[in-house]
């Protein structure tokens, strides 16, 4: 393939808060069809949303006042006060600490004005390199002196470029918090035994003080709810029910979802067994274990789409075409591309319900203002208006050198002609309202209205609620050198175009940014307002990385510098991706690959698709990688009849409401003479008639477990409790028939982990050593009725070797005293008495294991429904 055929198909596919999701998304994700009862499983678990979800709209970030608060000694005249000017020409305008040494633990404490939500922090630097420049730092903030949390710890470039980080102001439940004070701790400085300068500091956050009150309050009931629930959950563990339930009663915090605690009442208390299916299965149905299911494996099931106009036509093979979606009108439009031979101009409109086709524009040049033929654009749907949005292209004329005669694009000059600049043109096409169908040439030139140059193989994404559409990267149309264009957004309201990052600033390094590039994929995280950038390549290189980019504070993050580390996909070039913020999942798709910059181009045809799962909406945090494996195809099939061959340059659309993605057409590589399930080599040079171009589209759903699996699994650690306690208080012959029957049918015998454990039960009646014989004799009456509990007499004894001594100890014998002056009796409460209703008492042993089977249960449990997770007892842990 040569470099003209890689760039054709290389083309990549609110401020206001909302909650993430609601069971809807689960119904539709986990092909449920029954009614949802409760909020989704993520609802709770939203970034910085809280505050701005109930506060209304965020101020705008400012510089915030300080001053200095205290610190450590500094040598000689380099005061702390020098670092609230900026005089880089200056070499005394620093503070310096007095010791040159890093075992001694040196700070400076910074006041604010006024108590803050800080969000960034910038260090300026001396106008040259120096040896004093501070390398490696911790930054701390808090609304008091001494109670204050690690909000950075970076390190600084020994250059004379200031430095901008973002500083953490979310919890891990992702509500602000505000600040008053700032303590930066410096840990080593680029000279060796040299003492650690900082010359210039400034502060940057939301300084509004009702704004901020509000955050303050919030954030302190927040800590007071989070305390509460922690002491709760410690009463309740140790048995201490009656002062449970007395704080219960007196504080407004909801600790655990009303069926939960009929789960612990039932399991822990009364050891109820027979009515904890009902329980399970209420608990399954109002959804809380929805959020175990969003943990697991998910299976992709591929379904191709033959749908056409009335006539039976349908978009023709291509790639390096571009995709949008309507998604409250299910329609999914598809524009231009190239087709092996020359650019398209085709406008087509796919209406999923009806599963048709519907032709626009056989030739959109010839509409009035409409865009000429292209590829390697890209479109963005404004749900808001309706409107489609046209960026780029790799025209012909840019390819030869030599205007298209039959084009409308306006090119005043063309590429190859001396001081020529290629005009980037800006389309809108509208959908519905007076000018359905019309088309509006919005810039004639992007570049010289302050926005990008013309450009291929970017990404564009667009925020309808706040009326805003971001392009970043991408080649510069330029046949002299290999250029980049950087981040920019537009404001469709006042149709301004404004450059937020340059590529001349992402060089220079003088601040954390995202390195140019091409063939990427760009998606918009709406709750957090945030764009997560990743792969793609720059130059020779295919990239490996991810950035974000906080669109209020514009501010980038690095959350990957190789994301193939940890477990994610190879260095990619021209994936596809799409964003479901509801389940906080970003779907990748195909994609050429290549190791190492020289080595032979692929397409992948192994595990070419990921999911990758971010945690809340803090996307600047590491997430998890995935492989998304399809369905298992019917016997008889063909894979590649049930799923999309793998490819690269092709497009996505995908509709959050149904979870489906739909994808469209492609490059497939040189296949004539491929072996199957090898790799498809789209090697630079290869002859181009072999390419083989594709015109099939599919859609796409993800499959979960159904929650019935998951409930299975909680029954099975509920009946494992009950067995156990079968072993110690039943006859031998009705613990080992509840073996066979009850336990057995809620066992999974195809999972080898799940049968191991199944078979370790006997050890429980072995462990009766005065029935040792019994059991022996009824395990060989049972060895042919029962296959799945017919374990061998060698199988039996393995099983006792292999228990250890706490094992084997029957749980209901009495335990030793507590030794003198030990805190917790475990006595049973008088509550407890009142919650049984007999005066049978719960021996402490067994009280203790049915806690821990709750526990083991909880981690189906989805987490805003249950008791936190972590123990107050590990916060004391080392007093």
């Amino acid at each position: 393939m040569n470099g003209r055929e890689q760039t054709r198909g290389g083309c990549g596919a609110s401020r206001n808060c909302k909650r993430c999701g609601t069971n809807d998304a689960f119904n539709i994700a986990f092909g449920y069809s029954f009614e949802p009862t409760v909020s989704s499983p993520f609802q709770s678990l939203s970034s910085d949303l809280t505050c701005t979800m109930n506060l209304g709209q965020q101020p705008p970030t400012a510089k915030l006042v300080y001053a200095i608060a205290g610190g450590t000694e500094h040598s000689n005249r380099y005061g702390p006060e020098n670092i609230l000017l900026d005089r880089p020409e200056d070499a005394s305008s620093r503070w310096s600490t007095a010791y040159q040494t890093p075992r001694v633990k040196q700070f400076i404490l910074l006041r604010l004005e006024y108590l803050s939500i800080i969000k960034t922090i910038t260090f300026g630097k001396y106008h040259k390199q120096h040896p004093c420049n501070m390398k490696e730092f911790k930054v701390y903030v808090g609304m008091t002196e001494d109670r204050m949390m690690e909000a950075l710890n970076g390190g600084l470039k020994n250059d004379s470029f200031p430095e901008a980080f973002p500083l953490k102001h979310t919890n891990s439940s992702g509500l602000c918090f505000p600040a008053r004070f700032v303590k930066i701790v410096p840990l080593s400085a680029h000279g060796q035994s040299f003492h650690t300068s900082i010359w210039y500091v400034s502060l940057a956050g939301i300084a509004d003080q009702c704004y901020v009150e509000e955050v303050r309050i919030r954030y302190e009931e927040h800590l007071e709810s989070v305390t509460l629930r922690r002491i709760l959950k410690h009463l309740r563990q140790r048995r201490l029910l009656t002062p449970y339930q007395s704080l219960l009663s007196r504080v407004n915090v909801q600790f655990e979802h009303p069926l939960i605690s009929s789960l612990y009442e039932q399991l822990v208390i009364k050891g109820s067994f027979s009515s904890l299916k009902d329980v399970v299965d209420s608990i399954s149905r109002e959804g809380l274990l929805d959020s175990y299911l969003y943990l697991s494996q998910p299976k992709a099931a591929w379904k191709r789409l033959h749908g056409s106009d009335p006539d039976g036509d349908r978009p023709s093979k291509r790639s390096a075409h571009a995709m949008c979606m309507d998604e409250d009108n299910g329609v999914v439009y598809l524009l231009g591309g190239w087709d092996g031979q020359e650019n398209l101009d085709d406008f087509w409109a796919y209406d999923v319900n009806e599963d048709t086709w519907r032709l626009l524009s056989q030739n959109t040049s010839e509409e009035r203002n409409g865009p000429g033929r292209r590829s390697c654009h890209k479109v963005v749907f404004d749900k808001r208006t309706g409107c489609i949005y046209v960026l780029g292209r790799m025209g012909d004329e840019e390819m030869s050198g030599q205007g298209d005669p039959n084009s409308s694009t306006p090119t005043a000059q063309q590429p190859g002609e001396a001081g020529s600049s290629p005009c980037s043109e800006f389309y809108r096409y509208h959908t519905r309202g007076l000018d359905v169908g019309k088309w509006d040439l919005l810039s004639f030139d992007t570049a010289s209205a302050g926005g990008p140059p013309l450009i291929f193989d970017h990404q564009m994404a667009i925020d309808s609620e706040a009326q805003m559409i971001y392009v970043f990267g991408g080649r510069v149309v330029d046949q002299k050198s290999i250029k980049y264009s950087g981040l920019y957004s537009y404001n469709i309201r006042t149709n301004k175009w404004k450059m937020l990052q340059s590529v001349d600033s992402a060089r220079s390094s003088h601040e954390v940014s995202i390195p140019p590039r091409s063939g990427h994929s760009m998606v918009l995280e709406p709750s957090s307002n945030t764009l997560i950038i990743f792969a793609g390549q720059r130059e020779d290189k295919y990239l490996s990385d991810m950035y974000t980019y906080h669109i209020e504070t514009g501010t980038v993050a690095e959350v990957f510098s190789d994301y193939t580390m940890d477990g994610g996909p190879k260095p990619c070039f021209t994936q596809r991706a799409v964003l479901d913020p509801d389940l906080r999942e970003i779907y990748i798709f195909c994609g050429l690959s290549r190791q190492l910059p020289g080595n032979q181009i692929i397409i992948q045809a192994q595990a070419p698709h990921w999911v990758y799962r971010y945690p809340t909406a803090l996307c600047s945090e590491k997430g998890k990688w995935t492989k998304l494996i399809s369905v298992d195809p019917p016997a008889g099939v063909d894979a590649e009849e049930i799923q999309p061959k793998p490819r690269y340059a092709h497009q996505l659309a995908y509709d959050r409401r149904t979870k489906t993605v739909f994808m469209h057409g492609g490059n497939a590589g040189i296949r004539d003479s491929t072996p199957d399930g090898a790799e498809v080599n789209a090697e630079e040079g290869a002859v181009e008639e072999k390419e083989i171009r594709l015109d099939d589209f599919w859609s796409m759903q993800l499959q979960r477990p159904p929650r019935s699996e998951v409930a299975r699994k909680v029954m099975f650690e509920i009946r494992k409790q009950q067995f156990r306690e079968m072993c110690e208080d039943e006859p031998t012959v009705d613990a080992l028939n509840f073996l066979r029957n009850e336990v057995s049918s809620v066992v999974d015998h195809s999972c080898p982990e799940e049968e191991d454990v199944f078979r370790s039960l006997l050890s429980h009646l072995v462990a009766q050593s005065p029935r040792v014989e019994s059991v022996r004799d009824r395990t060989r009456q049972l060895a042919e009725e029962v296959p799945s509990v017919s374990l061998s007499l060698a199988d039996i004894d393995d099983d006792m070797s292999a228990t250890s001594p706490m094992d084997t100890t029957p749980s209901a014998t009495p335990s030793l005293d507590p030794p003198s002056g030990a805190p917790l009796s475990w006595e049973q409460d008088p509550e407890e008495k009142c919650l049984k209703g007999d005066s049978v008492e719960l021996p402490a042993e067994r009280f203790k294991q049915r806690t821990e089977v709750l526990q083991r249960i909880l981690t189906f449990i989805n987490e805003e429904a249950k008791e936190p997770e972590d123990d107050l007892i590990h916060f004391m842990d080392g007093w």
